[in-house]
């Protein structure tokens, strides 16, 4: 880790200069950040030896990541996601630049690949044979993947609400399945206390620093795909926390080494029913948990793990926290789908979602310029597509029957 210097506690402050593949959280029960030689990078790392590299994955940014120079990648391609310029979606809601970062084109068809794929290599590095995990679905899935790719035995935890197309993803990938009759907090203390007992690698993000090193990555693919010129906000769906704190962390590692001029304002975006971060973030009050009442599952946290790193993050970002209805989440699934091409689950649209409402509530300008993380994959959660766009008309197999079908939902051929 030849640019790591150590790590820091986000709650207490403390310092830790040594570190091993299994450092988690400080004395104190802080999480940790990892903290880089940034003169260093600086010095050795620039856009154009980025640009030479024709290694298109999360590892062309190896310098930036906490892992051995001698610890070879995950099997599993990840990172390197498009980045598309939308300009029919912008146009739809009045917005004159949007760019959608779709990281459910990544292997297990979400962004939870990049933390899954770190989380694989400190693991070997750990010299651990198994991984273990809670999630409400994508981590889990994208570890099951990235670990059977790398011989690594998974264990994992879900809440039984999971979409049965994340479950059916973990059993195809081999994993030790428990689907948990309880909340995303009661799973999540099952996995810890297996954790313990049997000493499982653990890769739960809001407990182990280097995953979110990994989540990292999509925002320094954000800034080489739009040549380091950052825009105004970036908007994404927020859950556990996990993730919205590792995209200010990679902008933040960016800036320090002197990559980018400006960092961008983040959009965090929950769900109405469930929005613990958000409503601190509006109250200026103490988050405290909140129910789990939301069909984007990937975001059902009541009591998120990464409270410290996600609102610090929006505060040092001037960012801005907007709620939406899970209504608002399925038209932002047809919405994406329909002037972009792009199928996104219901929390992978969310930050897209969240655009639309902040323009509505005049806290985002018409003249900015946004881009849109897409978490996940539409294909993980058919059931809420289908919610969201419908079903197919019905025809028997004759042009009288298909002129009918069409005239009773007002198709013009």
């Amino acid at each position: 880790m030849r640019y790591v210097t150590g790590a820091k506690c986000v709650k207490c402050g403390r310092e830790y200069e040594h570190l091993t593949p299994n450092t988690t959280v400080c004395a104190c029960g802080g999480i940790l950040d990892i903290c880089y030689d940034y003169a260093a990078l600086r010095r050795d790392v620039t856009p154009k030896s980025l640009a030479e590299s024709r290694d298109f994955s999360m590892w062309r940014y190896r310098p930036f990541l906490p892992v051995e120079a001698d610890s070879p990648a995950p099997p599993l391609r990840v990172g390197w996601s498009p980045l598309y310029r939308a300009d029919r979606l912008a146009h739809a809601l009045g917005l004159r630049t949007l760019y959608i970062k779709d990281d459910g084109q990544n292997p297990t068809a979400s962004l939870k690949d990049r933390a899954s794929a770190l989380a694989v290599v400190k693991a070997r590095e750990a010299g651990a044979e198994a991984i273990a995990c809670s999630s409400t679905g994508n981590a889990a899935s994208s570890l099951a993947g990235n670990a059977a790719a790398a011989g690594l035995r998974t264990y994992i935890f879900v809440p039984a609400r999971a979409p049965k197309g994340k479950v059916a993803q973990l059993m195809i990938f081999g994993a030790a399945v428990v689907s948990v009759d309880g909340t995303y907090e009661d799973t999540f203390e099952l996995s810890k206390a297996a954790i313990e007992r049997w000493g499982w690698y653990n890769r739960n993000a809001a407990i182990n620093p280097y995953l979110s090193e990994g989540k990292k990555t999509v925002a320094l693919e954000i800034a080489e795909q739009l040549n380091w010129q950052m825009p105004d906000y970036v908007a994404l769906s927020v859950g556990d926390g996990c993730t919205i704190a590792g995209v200010w962390k990679g902008f933040c590692d960016l800036h320090a080494a002197g990559f980018i001029e400006k960092l961008p304002r983040l959009i965090a975006v929950q769900a109405e029913g469930c929005c613990p971060l958000n409503r601190a973030l509006q109250t200026g009050t103490p988050w405290a948990p909140m129910a789990e009442n939301t069909l984007a599952d990937s975001i059902a946290v009541g009591v998120p793990r990464n409270p410290d790193k996600a609102l610090n993050a929006v505060r040092a970002s001037q960012g801005l926290a907007v709620n939406v209805s899970d209504g608002e989440i399925l038209a932002a699934m047809r919405l994406l789908g329909r002037t972009q091409g792009v199928f996104g689950e219901p929390a992978g649209v969310t930050g897209a979602a969240g655009v639309k409402k902040a323009l509505e509530l005049g806290l985002l300008s018409p003249d900015a310029s946004v881009v849109s993380i897409v978490t996940g994959n539409g294909l993980k959660d058919v059931a809420h597509g289908i919610e969201a766009a419908g079903e197919p008309m019905r025809a028997a197999p004759s042009m009288e029957a298909l002129l009918d079908a069409f005239a009773a939902c007002g198709v013009s051929p």
